[in-house]
C-alpha cells in the first residue's frame, strides 16, 4: 500500500511542465496536461483544484486559459505538493494495542495511555525524517534534474505541443497538423 497517492506523483509531473526552464510552458490548462501525458482529464482537474486551493498554482486567463505556478520554482517543495493533493495524512496511525492486553483483564494500568508508545515514537521520528526529506526538494530542483537528462529538443516539443494547442483554441483557427 502506498502512503503517498498517485495523485502526487501526477500532480508533479504536471507542474514540471509549469516550472521555469529551458524551453518549459508558463501556463497550461489542465486538460492539455492531462491529454500531453496521457491521464483522464477530470483526474488533472481535480488535483490542480487542490494545488489551487492549497496555494500553488493560479487560475490563468487568455488564450491558453489554464494553471501557472503561483509562486517560484524554487519556492514550492514536494512536501507542498503531497500536503495538498493528499492533506498531510500520517504515515502511521497508532491503534493503542498496548491498552487491550489480556494480562489486563480490561483494567489497564495508567502507563498504558502515555503517549506515544515506543513503536507510534519510531513511527513518528519516521515520518518526521520523511517530510524533512521532501522539504529539502523544490520543483526548481525536480526540473533541474529533468533539464540534465532530457535533450532540449524534448523541451522545445512540449512547449510547440502545448502551443498547438492554444492556437486552436483562438477563435477562426483550427488546429493544423502535428
Amino acid at each position: 500500500m502506498s502512503h503517498i497517492s498517485t495523485g502526487v506523483e501526477y500532480a508533479l509531473h504536471c507542474l514540471l511542465f509549469l516550472a521555469e526552464r529551458p524551453g518549459g510552458a508558463e501556463e497550461a490548462s489542465a486538460k492539455d496536461l492531462a491529454d500531453l501525458q496521457g491521464i483522464p482529464a477530470d483526474y488533472v482537474a481535480k488535483l490542480f483544484t487542490k494545488l489551487s486551493k492549497g496555494g500553488l498554482v493560479r487560475a490563468t486567463e487568455g488564450i491558453r486559459g489554464g494553471f501557472a505556478l503561483a509562486r517560484a520554482p524554487a519556492a514550492i517543495s514536494v512536501l507542498d505538493v503531497v500536503d495538498a493533493i493528499d492533506g498531510g495524512k500520517a504515515l502511521f496511525d497508532c491503534r493503542e494495542v498496548r491498552q487491550r492486553c489480556a494480562v489486563f483483564e480490561g483494567n489497564e494500568p495508567d502507563w498504558t495511555g502515555v503517549p506515544p508508545c515506543t513503536i507510534h515514537a519510531v513511527m513518528l521520528s519516521a515520518e518526521q525524517r520523511m517530510r524533512e526529506e521532501l522539504a529539502s526538494h523544490t520543483l526548481a530542483d525536480l526540473a533541474h534534474r529533468v533539464a540534465t537528462v532530457t535533450p532540449p529538443a524534448y523541451n522545445q516539443a512540449v512547449v510547440r505541443w502545448l502551443d498547438g494547442r492554444a492556437e486552436g483554441k483562438r477563435p477562426g483557427k483550427r488546429p493544423g497538423p502535428a
